[in-house]
Parts: C-alpha cells; sequence; structure tokens
C-alpha cells in the first residue's frame, strides 16, 4: 500500500471535524513549505491565495504537493475556485469522500 492510500484509509477513518483538521494541517504545511514558511508561522487560511504572495506556478507546485501526498487528482480550477485554504480543505474533504 502506497503513503497516498495509507493517508486516504487514514484520514476517511476519522470522524469529519478531525479529518478537515487533519486536511487542513496537510495543507498547511503544503502552503508553508512552498511559501518559505517555518512550521510555527501563522498562515490565514481564510486569505486568498495570491494575498499571500503565491503565484500561479507555486499554486501548482502546492496542488502537485497535495496530490503526491492524498492519491487524488485536484482540478486546478479548483485552486481558482476555492482560492483560500479554508476554501480547498473543504473541497479535499469532497474529494476524498468521492473518490471512496
Amino acid at each position: 500500500m502506497t503513503n497516498a492510500a495509507l493517508t486516504q484509509e487514514r484520514l476517511r477513518g476519522l470522524p469529519p471535524q478531525e479529518r478537515a483538521e487533519a486536511l487542513e494541517d496537510l495543507a498547511l504545511t503544503a502552503f508553508r513549505r512552498v511559501l518559505l514558511m517555518d512550521e510555527d508561522e501563522e498562515l490565514p487560511v481564510d486569505v486568498s491565495f495570491f494575498d499571500l504572495g503565491l503565484t500561479s506556478l507555486r499554486l501548482m507546485d502546492v496542488k502537485q504537493g497535495l496530490e503526491r501526498e492524498l492519491g487524488l487528482d485536484i482540478d486546478a480550477t479548483a485552486l481558482f475556485n476555492q482560492p483560500t485554504i479554508e476554501q480547498l480543505v473543504a473541497y479535499l474533504d469532497n474529494a476524498l469522500e468521492v473518490s471512496a
């Protein structure tokens, strides 16, 4: 079983609130990595990706990292239609349920 499959299995086994928190942690880690932030630096989840300083290219880096981590295909337009970490987490949570 791949790491992504194990991650999906673990996430699906969590209660909804805990799953959302775990997905948010994964997303925050991915964004901090691309933004060259320390893991303890505050990163608002309700601010637009572009207001955080991301470019389209860096956003694709986040997308690819989350796809590897979660084993999900993330539609690139989702990142523009759900332009905050908070909205992206809701999208990922739904995508995880649909792929079950």
